[in-house]
């Protein structure tokens, strides 16, 4: 049963992958650094995390949706100009984890505010999900630096969760009094709470 949305996923994201090659030879070909490519990724995370406090979220997964490929191609780009760096991987991650804090930030602003929509336990299920998505990450590089590999550990990657984040919000936006929404997001805070559970079983178990 897991195996069908799994493989559907693959192709998806190979076919995505495919479709940025023109990009990212664009990219090589003018010379735009790889770790500019990070940035601007990041920016853009930034200004989708504000859209999401304002309460315009039909915009925010909008935005975040079509700029996500700034995530996708800035390790493409470095490794196709041969600018790939240790630096330049410690770089996007970092600035990947700066993007998840200011996206789950603000959506827990959201609920935070005055208005129809405001919730406090949806305040806590968002900084739930923002504290298990930074563990989730923090995870991995720990495992990594002890020579486990986590790879196919976990509920979701960064990728899918940022598509669940983009995707429902630009279609839906506040359907159903924000039940999309919030059914999201804590989607997210359970996956990312059993992805590390996983992470840390398996680690248990190997090392």
């Amino acid at each position: 049963m897991a195996a069908l949305p799994l493989s559907l996923w693959h192709a998806i994201r190979d076919g995505y992958l495919r479709g940025t090659q023109p990009l990212v030879a664009w990219c090589v070909r003018v010379g735009i650094s790889p770790n500019a490519l990070t940035v601007l990724g990041t920016l853009c995370c930034g200004v989708a995390g504000a859209m999401f406090a304002a309460g315009w979220i039909h915009a925010a997964g909008w935005t975040l949706g079509l700029t996500a490929f700034f995530d996708v191609i800035d390790g493409a780009v470095a490794r196709a100009s041969g600018k790939a760096t240790v630096f330049g991987s410690f770089f996007d991650s970092t600035l990947d984890r700066v993007a998840d804090a200011m996206l789950f930030g603000g959506i827990a602003l959201f609920f935070a505010a005055d208005g129809p929509h405001r919730s406090w336990p949806m305040v806590g299920v968002s900084l739930l999900a923002l504290s298990a998505v930074q563990v989730t990450s923090y995870t991995r590089a720990k495992a990594d630096a002890l020579g486990i590999s986590l790879k196919g550990v976990g509920a979701l990657e960064r990728p899918e969760r940022i598509t669940i984040l983009a995707a429902p919000q630009a279609f839906f936006g506040l359907l159903w009094n924000g039940a999309v929404l919030r059914g999201v997001v804590t989607l997210l805070a359970v996956t990312a709470v059993w992805t590390v559970v996983q992470r840390v079983r398996h680690v248990a178990r190997s090392a």
